[in-house]
Parts: C-alpha cells; sequence; structure tokens
C-alpha cells in the first residue's frame, strides 16, 4: 500500500502543533518521519500524525516524554502483527494502565475546574456587590 507523505507544515496545519514542537517530538524519539524528500525535508505519514495525534492527547494531561514513549511502543507493538504474545499481553495491560491514568487525570482536572467556576463566580457576586454599593442614588 503506497503512503501519501506530507511534508511538516502540513502536519502542523492537520495537527496544531508548531513546526518547532513537532522538530522537538523528533528529538526526544517520540516521532520520526517516514522518509525525507530528495531536498532533505522531512515527510510524515497518517501513522505519523496519529503518533502526533497522541502525544498532542498526552500533554495536556501531564504525561512525561517517558510516558508518551512508552505508550507509542505499546501502541507499536499492539500494531505490529510480528508481535509475540507475551509482548502483546504486556502492551494491553500498559494500554489499559494509560487509560486509567488518563481517566484519573481527567476527574482531577473537573475537579479544578469545578474549583475554578466557584471562584469565578464568587469573584463575579463580589464585584456586583461592590459596584452596586458604590454607584451614587
Amino acid at each position: 500500500m503506497a503512503h501519501h507523505h506530507r511534508q511538516i507544515g502540513e502536519v502542523a496545519e492537520r495537527t496544531g502543533l508548531s513546526l518547532r514542537t513537532i522538530r522537538y517530538y523528533e528529538e526526544v524519539g517520540l516521532i520520526t518521519p517516514s522518509a525525507r524528500s530528495q531536498g532533505g525535508f522531512r515527510l510524515y505519514t497518517e501513522e505519523d500524525i496519529a503518533r502526533l495525534g497522541v502525544v498532542k492527547a498526552m500533554k495536556p494531561l501531564d504525561f512525561s516524554l517517558d510516558e508518551m514513549r512508552g505508550l507509542l511502543e505499546s501502541l507499536d507493538a499492539l500494531s505490529d502483527d510480528a508481535t509475540d504474545p507475551a509482548r502483546r499481553g504486556e502492551a494491553l495491560e500498559q494500554l489499559d494502565m494509560f487509560q486509567g491514568a488518563a481517566e484519573e487525570r481527567c476527574r482531577a482536572l473537573r475537579r479544578q475546574l469545578s474549583i475554578a467556576e466557584g471562584f469565578a463566580d464568587q469573584l463575579s457576586s463580589l464585584s456586583t456587590q461592590h459596584k452596586a454599593a458604590n454607584t451614587p442614588t
């Protein structure tokens, strides 16, 4: 199956990541361009773009680079038909662990959002109260 390759600018536009961020992820080993053009430009496949999507989703949940790398390795093992059953089992366990961690981080973010919304409401009430008190009658 032929892969349609995309240059880094198009990948940046599609993913919402900056060129610098994509290059950084390459530098730290999270992504590797599938090919290079004759002029040396990085070329990415849909699979590469999907990897960037995984990394992008993990970033706001405060997963470390090592954790991102670990999940990507597990996903690679699961998508490779040649992966032995023992490694596939480990990869599935890792996937379940990451799913649980992501769910817990979502719960923590919901709690933080609830606190922030309560604080914003409190400030709004105080603002309204003080504006009313300082309005000449």
